[in-house]
């Protein structure tokens, strides 16, 4: 059980860090401290209970879903902005008016994607995880904590309790052993 002491010191050490992670991800420094203000009482409300060890991995997870969630909001958003700014329909014939002929997803959204390049970039996706799933238990956990959680050396170290050294090495060995399977596939990243 973290005391409160624990945890405010916790939340005093890890603000920092959080907002640039949060800044670089969303690109707007105000967005960023919203997410991390949102993931700091979403720690403390839900997990402030819990012992001041699991608190980093938590307290990962939590801005990595409430970064996760200010995307899916601003899609969602971008799609009702785009969607009706570009009702603007000239002719005044509503007759004849089709929201889906005048309707043009943005460049470099997903929804301009083409059906061929989502199928071969959930293909791709799948294809990683199951490469990542043959790892060694070890290598796996120590690529996942680096590269998906986004935790640093010695984040990774402390958790999987082990040292730096060793995390690097599992590190290593496991983009060695994906970049290899992935170009076994015909797959180039």
């Amino acid at each position: 059980m973290a005391t409160d002491k624990e945890l405010s010191d916790f939340l005093e050490s890890v603000e920092r860090r959080a907002f640039k992670q949060a800044a670089y991800a969303v690109r707007k420094d105000e967005a960023a401290l919203d997410i991390v203000q949102d993931a700091m009482i979403k720690l403390a409300e839900k997990y402030g209970d819990k012992p001041a060890g699991e608190l980093p991995l938590l307290f990962q997870r939590i801005l990595q879903n409430t970064i996760h969630d200010y995307f899916r909001r601003e899609k969602v958003r971008g799609t009702w902005v785009s969607l009706f700014s570009g009702l603007g329909n000239d002719q005044g014939d509503m007759e004849s008016f089709d929201l889906l002929e005048t309707y043009e997803a943005e460049e470099g959204t997903e929804a301009a994607e083409s059906s061929a390049d989502k199928v071969e970039r959930d293909q791709v996706l799948a294809v990683i995880e199951q490469e990542i799933q043959k790892l060694p238990a070890r290598q796996r956990e120590a690529f996942l904590m680096r590269y998906w959680q986004d935790m640093d050396v010695a984040e990774t170290a402390a958790a999987m309790g082990c040292s730096e050294g060793s995390v690097k090495t599992h590190c290593s060995r496991a983009t060695h052993t994906l970049a290899q399977a992935l170009r076994a596939k015909g797959i180039t990243l």
